[in-house]
């Protein structure tokens, strides 16, 4: 007797996509503009980052940004668990950041330039490729944070 492969369940996410391609792609209902998720604390969060670019990356790798400004709570959730899955760090509710393979980026692309024609909406979703050294050269405005004792960078005296 041939033993059955136990089936994944199916996101949201891949259930809108899967919808969609057949032909059904019913609009889905937006939703208020709250976002309940719990971050980390903004140290936290920037430390995350900074140890990523620091740390012995893979040099065929990217850096990029995902940024979106969704309606939806139920595509906006989906959406943040997309990214999470592929290896998106969260800076921000509405900000990632990924270290990965530029076919990891194409695919992520993909996946949310089809989440978008999904439905009626006026959302944005933008991916942008950012170097090491910006990252680096970041300005946090509106929290005290010390971004040096973050990049363990040693102080400079002059005499």
């Amino acid at each position: 007797m041939a033993s059955k492969k136990k089936q994944e369940p199916i996101t949201r996410l891949r259930r809108m996509m899967l919808k969609h391609r057949a032909g059904m792609a019913d609009s889905e209902r937006v939703g208020a503009l709250v976002d309940d998720d719990e971050l980390p604390s903004l140290s936290e969060r920037i430390s995350k980052m900074f140890n990523i670019i620091n740390n012995h990356r893979n040099t065929t790798n990217m850096i990029y940004f995902v940024m979106y400004d969704i309606e939806s709570n139920k595509v906006r959730r989906a959406v943040v668990k997309y990214l999470e899955r592929q290896g998106c760090h969260r800076i921000q509710k509405s900000i990632f950041m990924a270290d990965t393979s530029g076919e990891v980026c194409r695919r992520i692309r993909e996946d949310l330039a089809e989440v978008q024609a999904l439905y009626d909406n006026h959302d944005s979703i933008m991916v942008v490729p950012v170097s090491v050294d910006y990252v680096r050269a970041m300005t946090v405005i509106g929290q005290d944070i010390n971004l040096d004792l973050i990049l363990h960078n040693k102080g400079t005296v002059f005499f």
